[in-house]
């Protein structure tokens, strides 16, 4: 009898699911989430099949990512099977990457646009972008992408500056307000990615780099050419490298997509963004958030003070000799993201701020009544010295003091170079 009612049993919940499949009740798998005990699980897809450098860039990429997982929270796999977009494989990942290529055929598109919708992420590179025929899957090229068709491309191989264009997207909130990419073809597109209201362009050419291009006839002289961007319906992120220089003759790696230190901490930010690790809690090592500190400049040897130990909107942030007085006294509060704003010890509600929400190098810094501005919000990074530099959230620029210890100069913010002017000891106080 027990044997009966147990087979009967299993017979009826085959029955109910079923049912549950016919009436398109079925839950697809919930593998999307990850914790911060559990690494998130990355999935790249390639073909490896046109092109010497796309197919050495895939080669790269599966040493690359692999030797950054296990440090960064994250395991890696490589495959050429597209179709686990299809029969639903790609639902153990929190991540899809899209190396050389996208998917083909409609049963892929479909999987792949079920996973997005679900709230899968995605990072997509260079070639995963291309297409003449953008109406063939609208959604993807014109909605989800936003970019259309290809236009057109730089030809050979170079590195640019890129300029940052948004400091709030988790892949962007460590960057500089400009760096150097690494060598790579760029293409342009029929779309403006400034007109589509879900297009977060986070990072572009900046015009210093043209002439872009070797070829006098493949080469970009003017224009606006995004490079990273993100949609804001979904999580994802394209960044438009992906092609190494080569010698085509003999099949020779002649650049490094991985070359650029700054374009590996937007790949590796923007990784852990799109796999739900907790990327807006300060490291371990980043200064307390109760505690009093003094900062010390590294090159003269003198503090960070408010100049008179005066508290009001426009007071002076100056290099003082170090003389322990509340004036040259700080406390680093969380924003979000890493950032903090610097309250003086005299009156907390003044914080650091960098005047008139300047970008500019050189930018002087002053006391102002804390509003939530990115210009009162700095990112303390610890060096290998134990020293801490402090990047301003608006600008991607570092504080900085003058090279001689002269009393009452005041602080600036300027292009993060690694000098000692920029370099800081924190000392808590009592």
């Amino acid at each position: 009898m027990h044997t009966m009612r147990s087979g009967s049993a299993r017979a009826a919940l085959r029955i109910l699911l079923l049912l549950a499949a016919l009436l398109g009740l079925a839950v697809p798998p919930a593998a999307h989430a990850s914790t911060a005990a559990t690494p998130f699980k990355v999935l790249a897809l390639y073909s490896g099949t046109y092109d010497a450098a796309h197919i050495d860039f895939d080669k790269e990429a599966n040493v690359w990512f692999p030797q950054q997982a296990a440090a960064n929270g994250f395991t890696y796999t490589a495959s050429t099977d597209w179709d686990l977009l299809a029969n639903g494989g790609v639902n153990a990942y929190q991540v899809v990457l899209f190396l050389d290529d996208l998917p083909q055929t409609a049963a892929q598109r479909t999987g792949f646009e079920t996973y997005m919708r679900g709230g899968g992420g995605f990072m997509g590179f260079h070639v995963s972008a291309f297409t003449t025929d953008a109406a063939s899957w609208s959604w993807y090229h014109n909605t989800f992408l936003g970019s259309g068709n290809f236009v057109s491309n730089t030809w050979g191989p170079t590195a640019v500056t890129l300029k940052v264009e948004d400091h709030t997207n988790p892949a962007t909130v460590n960057l500089p307000a400009t760096f150097t990419s690494s060598v790579s073809e760029w293409y342009s597109w029929s779309n403006d990615l400034r007109q589509n209201p879900d297009i977060k362009i986070l990072a572009s050419i900046d015009p210093s780099s043209f002439p872009v291009g070797t070829d006098p006839n493949q080469s970009w002289y003017s224009g606006y050419y995004p490079i990273l961007w993100t949609n804001t319906q979904y999580k994802m992120l394209y960044a438009n490298f992906g092609h190494n220089a080569m010698n085509y003759t003999t099949n020779t790696r002649l650049s490094s997509t991985f070359a650029s230190a700054t374009q590996n901490q937007f790949l590796l930010d923007g990784l852990k963004w799109l796999g739900g690790a907790d990327t807006g809690t300060p490291p371990a090592d980043s200064p307390s958030e109760t505690a009093w500190y003094s900062l010390t400049n590294a090159g003269n040897g003198t503090c960070v003070d408010a100049r008179s130990a005066a508290t009001a909107n426009g007071t002076v942030i100056q290099q003082y000799a170090c003389n322990g007085t509340q004036a040259q006294q700080f406390q680093f509060r969380s924003t979000d993201s890493g950032y903090r704003r610097a309250a003086l010890r005299v009156n907390p509600q003044q914080v650091i701020d960098v005047t008139g929400v300047s970008t500019a190098d050189n930018a002087p810094l002053q006391l102002w009544s804390y509003s939530g501005g990115q210009n009162q919000q700095w990112l303390p990074v610890k060096e290998s010295t134990g020293r801490y530099h402090f990047t301003a959230r608006h600008s991607g620029k570092c504080l900085t003091e003058a090279s001689a210890s002269t009393n009452s100069v005041q602080l600036t913010q300027r292009t993060c170079d690694g000098s000692a002017a920029q370099s800081f000891t924190l000392t808590a106080q009592p």
